[in-house]
């Protein structure tokens, strides 16, 4: 069922799709204002974002039961533009030309939608990805860890800034470090709390709620001093969330003035790429987390997603992505059409319109409490463990990415780690000049349609691959692929063709891999990269 199904736009489901929406605006709130924040826009420009998202990405035909909005994953690469692009002559130079970043972006965003690369995604080696992400979530806690003590730092890189967390520690102020660490502590434990109510609380709100109280407490909307053990320290509204009066003072538009420059194409790369492939790899986990297991027009909500970012950015917004962490937050709330998306949408709207004075006593120390938190689950040991398990291959992938990223910017990081991934399958006999291309073909089998491979299986020729088996399966209800006679096959590649059987199941048909027993694994994991011994590259 296509994702711009007309029957998705009815209010069938209304109230089941009405409290979606308002559990995730709830969530979203938060969230919007920190990402922006920690992207070098205006805290506003995100809840533009999710406005847009919700509401014209809804209308435009975006898949259902995703929600749309600024994400944490994109976080380094505006704020690299933003930073970039600046002119110290004119404080507003880097987000409108980062703005106009974002306007090419999603233009070339819409372009690969139209070319039908909604498959994109099956174009990336996971660890390479996860890695990515890691370096990510080590950037925003690198950087926010200072928001949360209440100090500037002087670094601007990431290794610096975390050298830097000794001295804000030990210089850091009293009264914002306990909203800090006040926050984290219900970010971390209200989920651990053994009541069935606390699964329907977000925990953002909650943060949000008791950081106003300590606000208050506090009196930072009043700048003052206080003394603590013979120190001195300051606060005031620097440390609150600013916000334009009205929304329409938020609105801005973008500079064009650099977008040939070397620095913008850079920027307009990466936002195209890793907003693409980000935005599609949630999509599609949206699928697998889908009750009724519908399966998504992927290209088609690209489409849409790109459309939407050249709104946003064209009025002051983010980037924005299908995320997967509020769609998953929907998905639980028992959504069940695209108006989920469009109602998150709405209240966030009215919300700035309504209450725009409650967002300004919001100390900036909650969202940078929120951001780590974010930054943690990004980066959690458990990536490395279970990137471990699938192989020390993969684990070498997923580390050149996290520090070479960490070392220069995404865009090298994600290339230094898909080189490696592409020299480690040479190494195991693929050749350069067959990394594209698939061989497979139909085989008599016992009552069932065989797709025999014959050449390496790779993330870099399984789209094709995918095609292919598709082509031949035709219309059978069982098929096997035999990949005794591919010389390899490689993690992200056998990652993906599990996750073909899985939607075979659920359309009620078997989908068979055999032919891998006489592989070496590089571990014992399911999934682990296969190869046979030494002959002759394929």
């Amino acid at each position: 069922m296509s994702s711009f199904d007309k029957n998705e736009l009815t209010l069938t489901h209304w109230k089941k799709d009405l409290t979606s929406g308002f559990l995730v605006f709830l969530i979203a709130l938060p969230l919007c204002l920190g990402i922006a924040m920690a992207s070098g826009f205006p805290p506003v420009a995100g809840i533009l974002t999710a406005i847009v998202g919700g509401i014209v990405g809804t209308l435009i035909g975006s898949a259902r039961l995703t929600i749309k909005g600024p994400a944490a994953g994109l976080i380094v690469i505006v704020l690299g533009a933003a930073t970039e692009l600046a002119d110290p002559n004119n404080p507003t130079a880097g987000y409108r030309r980062a703005l106009a970043v974002g306007v090419v972006a999603a233009a070339l965003q819409l372009g690969l939608a139209l070319a039908r690369a909604g498959s994109l995604g099956d174009a990336f080696p996971p660890s390479v990805v996860h890695g990515m992400l890691a370096a990510i979530g080590v950037i925003i806690v690198s950087k926010h860890a200072h928001t949360l003590m209440g100090v500037k730092p002087e670094g601007k890189e990431p290794f610096e800034l975390l050298s830097e967390i000794p001295h804000s520690l030990a210089n850091l102020n009293p009264e914002i470090f306990v909203i800090g660490v006040v926050s984290l502590v219900v970010l971390f434990g209200l989920p651990k709390l053994p009541f069935k109510w606390v699964k329907k609380v977000p925990a953002p709100m909650v943060v949000v709620l008791i950081a106003i109280l300590l606000e208050h407490l506090f009196d930072l909307e009043h700048q003052h001093s206080y003394s603590w053990h013979g120190h001195h320290y300051a606060v005031g509204p620097t440390y609150l969330v600013t916000l334009p009066g009205q929304l329409l003072n938020a609105i801005a538009f973008p500079d064009f003035s650099q977008i040939t420059s070397g620095t913008s194409i850079k920027y307009i790369v990466m936002f195209t790429l890793v907003g693409s492939i980000e935005s599609l790899l949630s999509a599609k986990a949206v699928d697998h987390l889908d009750p009724e297991h519908r399966h998504q027009d992927l290209t088609k909500d690209l489409f849409a997603t790109g459309l939407a970012n050249v709104i946003a950015a064209s009025i002051g917004g983010l980037p924005m992505i299908s995320e997967i962490v509020r769609s998953s937050a929907n998905i639980a709330a028992g959504a069940k059409s695209r108006m989920s998306n469009f109602f998150h949408g709405v209240f966030l709207l009215l919300f700035v319109v309504l209450l725009p004075s409650l967002l300004h006593q919001i100390p900036l120390a909650a969202l940078g409490a929120m951001l780590i938190y974010t930054g943690l689950r990004l980066a959690s040991p458990n990536e490395f463990v279970k990137t471990f398990r699938i192989g020390a291959d993969q684990l070498a992938v997923f580390l050149t990415t996290l520090l070479v990223t960490l070392a220069t910017d995404l865009l090298l990081g994600v290339a230094a780690g898909i080189i490696l991934e592409v020299g480690l399958q040479v190494s195991r006999g693929a050749s350069l000049g067959g990394l594209f291309k698939s061989r497979a073909h139909p085989h008599d089998g016992d009552g069932e349609r065989v797709v025999k491979v014959s050449s390496p299986v790779m993330f870099t020729n399984y789209i094709g691959l995918k095609r292919r088996i598709l082509d031949i399966a035709g219309e059978a209800e069982s098929v096997v692929v035999d990949l005794e006679d591919a010389r390899l096959v490689d993690h992200t590649a056998l990652e993906k063709l599990h996750h073909l059987v899985d939607e075979w199941e659920r359309l009620g048909k078997t989908l068979t891999i055999r032919g891998l027993d006489d592989h070496k694994q590089a571990s014992t994991h399911e999934l682990a990269s296969r190869w046979k011994g030494n002959s002759r590259r394929s």
